[in-house]
């Protein structure tokens, strides 16, 4: 199985959706179509502020990868966060999530991009474990808080 990334493009909007709809439901995500429509739809058509990559072939893909960017003081410039990765469940296991945070970054930071963050799930050890093999570390002085707008 192959974790080749594509870029996503608007073509291939409905088959992204159907892979976010897919996530948001295992996570118990309360998100309606039309907030994930808008929350994708604009990173298809370029938008400075993300990307959305299909993982496998893009006529079929797995899964997804959403990278997001930001300025940084702390990290010297731009830097980006993953707000979402997801590989459908028949194909977990086999190392393609692990390739792709492993082989994103290092684009990225050939790319100008000084850090790359995610969030994780306290209670989720699996998904810490495969970040952590990734090189990503958690930062022990921080919590990520939010404000919904």
């Amino acid at each position: 199985m192959s974790a080749a990334l594509h870029l996503a493009k608007p073509d291939d909007l409905d088959r992204l959706l159907a892979l976010v709809a897919t996530f948001h439901d295992e996570q118990d995500l309360q998100t309606t179509d039309e907030a994930r429509r808008a929350g994708i739809a604009p990173l298809l058509d370029g938008i400075p502020h993300g990307a959305a990559y299909l993982i496998g072939p893009p006529r079929a893909p797995i899964g997804y990868v959403i990278i997001t960017f930001g300025w940084s003081v702390e990290f010297g410039g731009m830097d980006a966060f993953v707000d979402e990765i997801f590989v459908r469940r028949a194909v977990r296991g086999r190392g393609i999530a692990s390739e792709v945070l492993i082989s994103l970054p290092q684009a990225l930071a050939q790319g100008g991009i000084g850090a790359i963050h995610l969030e994780v799930d306290r209670e989720n050890a699996v998904a810490q474990r495969l970040y952590a093999r990734a090189g990503f570390n958690p930062r022990e002085r921080y919590v990520l808080m939010s404000k919904n707008l």
